[in-house]
């Protein structure tokens, strides 16, 4: 049965919005079949650059499990235990703290996470077997003996198996579990406030499957389906339930869902026998497919810069020195607390530290603009490499949010830059920004103005600006493809802006940097045309570069030049009929 786990605040008797209500239709469009291929084909990747870059700092220790299976652990002495998916150890420490005598096997198929956990200062040898392994094609009787394990955790870690590999997994793990042995699960629910978000996003892969930004990838588990799973692989369910949690946000009468599942399941000894025998046969003809076709699982070493996840339940991200959380509260955010931190960006030469809204917060807040994205990022250390992107012109930077470091590392170089926003709260803590990482001299040739784009008020009021001189020479704009009913304001904003005469000059240009999100590509340069824009170059990630401006851009000493692991296009568009 289902429980619910409510805040207890006060009722209130205006009417509530809830965040993402549930939907019972998965159709939408989906991610490609290319990305849907290659976050398949790198999925140990994607999740051993999120280590690279969170390091042991992002989830907490769970010690709730005591709380919740504390009894299971209590049942025999000589306890041996495996952690499917154990990350950093979050699960396994606090184990070994609280039943000294207990063994465990902790495996999880990112080298970057099993070095972390031989790193920590409570690991043992003769205590705890670490190792690296993908349970969808190693075989766990490399590691591990037969039928000598009684406790299996799983800990929201069979999410981030896609769904056709996930009966693999079970029969893995069932050749190591005794026959009295039992599986403890705890997973993501459907209809969980984070899964209507992704479907908004369009960031599905099948039904209940999704990828995240960064690239990892999670799955959210009905009670039928994760019953029937086990029930198939030979397992009996012995307690299954679905649990809630309703987050108020009273100052704006926001009512957030969160869900997850929460199991446990004993072998079904009737069948082990012979399912033993299919499994070896099974994960046999698996290995042998992966390595003849080379498709085994790759690790590379990059560093990631694409956005951070974190944890539904029980945890906050936490941070070192230069990622600081702090408290938020002022009329100027409509009187909302908010959470916002310190983030560090470096770009060559430059470091900024950067005030924003932690992503898990901002389902909270009306304004997108809050959040550092990750093109901003990317388009940052873009310029940082190329100055010749903007020196000496005027920039413009459209949507450029509260972070402004595209503004920031272009001020470096160009002759003046005027960042641009239609979010008033965002300006307000872009000026914070701006004036607490540039030395005053540099703060000067930057401007912060508000422009709605395709306002007439806004667009007189940014020409009789000193710096417009006639038009902007660049204009630059990063994550501001994503909603359809923008674009053509978006590229009438441009041209209205753009310097329509060159006498001799580079021509100016108008560069569009973007994650692909729900706005077709081909929509977008049709609005473009429309507007007399053409299309000079076009680079996307992940596939063959050409020859032209944009790939110039990408040198073979470049820090970050395949390390980007999210679909990322940069668009450079010019204006047709110039005076030249």
């Amino acid at each position: 049965m289902a429980t619910e786990d409510t805040t207890g605040s006060p009722a209130v008797d205006v009417k509530k919005t809830q965040i993402y209500p549930p939907t019972s239709s998965s159709s939408g469009r989906q991610v490609t079949p290319f990305w849907r291929e290659k976050y398949e084909r790198e999925a140990m990747r994607y999740w051993d650059l999120f280590y690279k870059r969170h390091q042991n700092k992002f989830f907490k220790d769970r010690h709730y499990l005591e709380k919740e299976w504390g009894r299971y652990f209590q049942e025999r002495d000589n306890l041996v235990l495996l952690e499917v998916g154990c990350g950093v150890g979050n699960t396994i420490f606090p184990l070994v703290s609280t039943y000294p005598a207990i063994y465990i096997h902790a495996c999880d198929f990112s080298p970057r996470a099993i070095d972390l956990v031989k790193a920590h200062n409570n690991y043992r040898d003769d205590q705890i077997n670490a190792f690296v392994c993908d349970l969808t094609w190693h075989d766990l009787n490399e590691w591990i003996p037969s039928s000598s394990v009684d406790i299996v955790t799983m800990v929201f870690v069979l999410s981030a198996v896609s769904p056709e590999k996930m009966p693999s997994v079970l029969q893995n793990i069932r050749k190591v579990l005794k026959p009295s042995g039992r599986i403890l699960i705890r997973d993501y629910a459907y209809g969980d406030l984070a899964q209507e978000r992704l479907t908004d996003k369009e960031q599905q892969i099948s039904k209940n499957f999704f990828v995240r930004g960064d690239g990892t990838r999670v799955y959210y588990f009905s009670e039928d389906f994760l019953t029937n799973l086990f029930k198939e692989n030979g397992f009996d369910d012995k307690n299954v339930s679905i649990y809630s949690k309703q987050v108020e946000n009273r100052s704006k009468k926001l009512v957030m869902k969160r869900r997850w599942i929460q199991a446990v399941f004993s072998l079904n000894s009737e069948s082990a026998t012979g399912l033993t025998r299919s499994i070896d046969q099974d994960l046999s003809a698996q290995r042998f497919e992966l390595i003849n076709s080379s498709k085994a699982p790759t690790l590379h070493t990059e560093v990631d810069v694409s956005e951070s996840i974190a944890e539904l339940f029980d945890s906050e991200p936490s941070f070192d020195e230069d990622m600081k959380t702090g408290m938020v509260i002022g009329s100027g955010f409509g009187g909302l607390m908010l959470r916002l931190l310190v983030i560090t960006i470096n770009a060559r030469s430059c470091c900024f530290k950067i005030r924003g809204l932690a992503r898990e917060y901002q389902h909270t807040c009306q304004s997108t603009g809050l959040m550092l994205w990750e093109s901003a990022h990317i388009m940052c250390t873009v310029i940082a490499e190329n100055p010749s992107i903007v020196a000496g012109k005027r920039v413009l930077e459209l949507g450029c949010g509260s972070a402004g470091i595209c503004s920031m590392i272009s001020a470096q170089f160009a002759e003046f830059v005027l960042s641009t926003d239609g979010d008033i709260e965002a300006l307000r803590l872009l000026r914070e920004n701006v004036t607490s990482n540039l030395e005053q001299n540099l703060v000067e040739k930057i401007a912060v103005e508000k422009l709605v784009w395709g306002a007439s008020q806004d667009l007189q009021a940014i020409k009789e600006l000193g710096c417009y001189k006639g038009g902007f020479e660049v204009i630059l704009g990063t994550d501001v493809c994503y909603s359809p009913g923008a674009i053509h304001p978006l590229f009438f904003t441009a041209k209205e802006l753009l310097l329509n005469e060159t006498w001799g000059k580079p021509k100016p240009s108008l560069i569009l940097c973007h994650i692909q999100r729900r706005v077709h590509e081909d929509s977008i340069i049709s609005a473009a045309a429309d507007l007399g824009f053409r299309l000079k170059d076009r680079w996307v990630n992940g596939m063959c570069r050409n020859d032209g401006i944009i790939s110039s851009w990408f040198s073979s000493d470049s820090s970050w030049n395949d390390s980007v692991n999210t679909p990322l296009t940069i668009l450079y568009f010019e204006l047709g009929d110039l005076r030249t």
